[in-house]
């Protein structure tokens, strides 16, 4: 078990994150520090990308509203969800009844902060918690937001991790939320400990990893690079809301029966059977983009609690206490199945007409006698009859309702024995 997961999301967890500067930036430097060969990239403000423009970058250095006695009764210091994302400067007082319209908060849940944004309407406000907004109580308040507008960047990370083949699986998280755990830092949080893992194995496939904003992000990325990802990307996934310790869920790829589909269900069927499974229509994160008409890429979602679908989301309430270090390890463990069932699926082929003897090769007793047959040995021989050099180790494994990894390793044994061999 990766120890520092939980840190990791701690230390990552202040940053204020926007689609844009500082803390896109100081995010990356941090998982840097984590994965050494992440290359990071730089967009400029302005560049047209498909059906949209990369914006300008959005800096803030502090926020506030004060009473007429001088007391802050918000502040982006003490909780960078207070303000609205790219909100414009603004210095004035204000009367209560127009300051209303700037402030936003949930009367359902009056404890939590939400998370606002306006990243393409030019606008500023400030969110707050029901509670605090029933406390005020003055004709006139003071609202300061130091914030710029400037030509920047959007940034990004790639790790290219190579395999014997070129083909790859695409992994992508996004860097863009600020303080929230599941939503946010988990998907970050669990890639790395995946890319580390990952480095340290010998692999099929190569392995492409990108670190980026949610969705003018993607579409940035998609826009250089799609062409490229069409011939090359066989699987993939959208890595988000993977912290806390609620059942799986899924979310396919636009077609729902690509590998990924296919090797993310079979894995999510033996480690957890109580997952629930959404559609498509269920979308809501970069998927959108990387399986779009066109773009069509095999890119699916393993999650813990959903984003939309959790009363936390997009709140304060969305903290470091939602997510657990079993509940980010956890699902660094179910990709890292499910990347190795893509990574080690192939076509067995049988060496030896009709049955083997495998009491000769020692794989079953010689003297036969009633209930002498294991489960075992019964699972072999299924195994066996299914190596016909059509049927891939996933397809054998969904056909014996066994897991992947278990049939991999009895397929091994075959090999050895030159009972079955890799159809090439």
């Amino acid at each position: 078990m990766n120890k520092f997961l939980h840190k990791w999301a701690s230390d990552l967890f202040p940053i204020n994150r926007s689609i844009t500067g500082k803390g896109v930036r100081d995010t990356l430097s941090y998982i840097k520090d984590i994965i050494p060969n992440l290359n990071v990239y730089s967009i400029p403000s302005g560049k047209r990308v498909f059906d949209w423009v990369i914006p300008n970058e959005w800096e803030i250095n502090e926020a506030f509203i004060e009473d007429q006695n001088g007391n802050r009764v918000i502040d982006f210091a003490n909780n960078n969800l207070h303000v609205v994302g790219y909100s414009e400067p603004v210095d004035k007082w204000i009367d209560i009844d127009e300051l209303n319209n700037y402030l936003h908060s949930i009367p359902e849940q009056p404890n939590a902060i939400p998370y606002v944004t306006s990243y393409y309407n030019k606008t500023w406000g400030f969110c707050l918690s029901e509670n605090q907004r029933s406390k005020l109580k003055d004709k006139k308040y003071h609202a300061v937001i130091r914030s710029k507008l400037k030509k920047g960047f959007l940034n990004y990370g790639e790790l290219i991790i190579p395999g014997k083949s070129k083909k790859e699986i695409l992994l992508s998280t996004y860097i863009c939320h600020p303080s929230m755990a599941n939503n946010e830092v988990s998907g970050p949080v669990v890639t790395a400990a995946i890319a580390k893992e990952l480095e340290q194995n010998k692999l099929n496939y190569t392995i492409r990893i990108v670190f980026i904003p949610e969705t003018i992000g993607s579409i940035a990325y998609l826009f250089d690079h799609y062409q490229a990802l069409k011939k090359m990307v066989i699987a993939g996934f959208n890595i988000t809301c993977v912290g806390d310790n609620n059942c799986y869920s899924y979310l396919p790829s636009r077609d729902g029966n690509s590998i990924s589909d296919k090797a993310a269900l079979h894995a999510l069927k033996h480690v957890d059977s109580n997952f629930i499974k959404y559609s498509w229509l269920d979308r809501g994160s970069d998927e959108r983009q990387y399986c779009a008409p066109g773009i069509d890429l095999p890119i699916a979602s393993i999650l813990r609690s959903k984003y939309g679908e959790y009363p936390e989301y997009h709140t304060s309430l969305d903290d470091l206490s939602f997510i657990s270090e079993d509940g980010l390890q956890e699902s660094v463990d179910i990709y890292i199945k499910v990347i190795k069932i893509i990574n080690e699926n192939y076509t067995p082929k049988p060496l030896i007409l009709c049955e083997p003897n495998m009491g000769k090769r020692g794989l079953y007793s010689l003297i036969s006698k009633q209930n002498s047959n294991t489960k075992g040995v019964i699972d072999m021989m299924n195994i066996i009859s299914l190596c016909d050099g059509v049927n891939t180790i996933l397809d054998i494994s969904e056909e014996i309702n066994l897991p992947f990894w278990d049939v991999n390793e009895i397929i091994k044994v075959l090999i050895k024995e030159n009972i079955v061999s890799p159809f090439k």
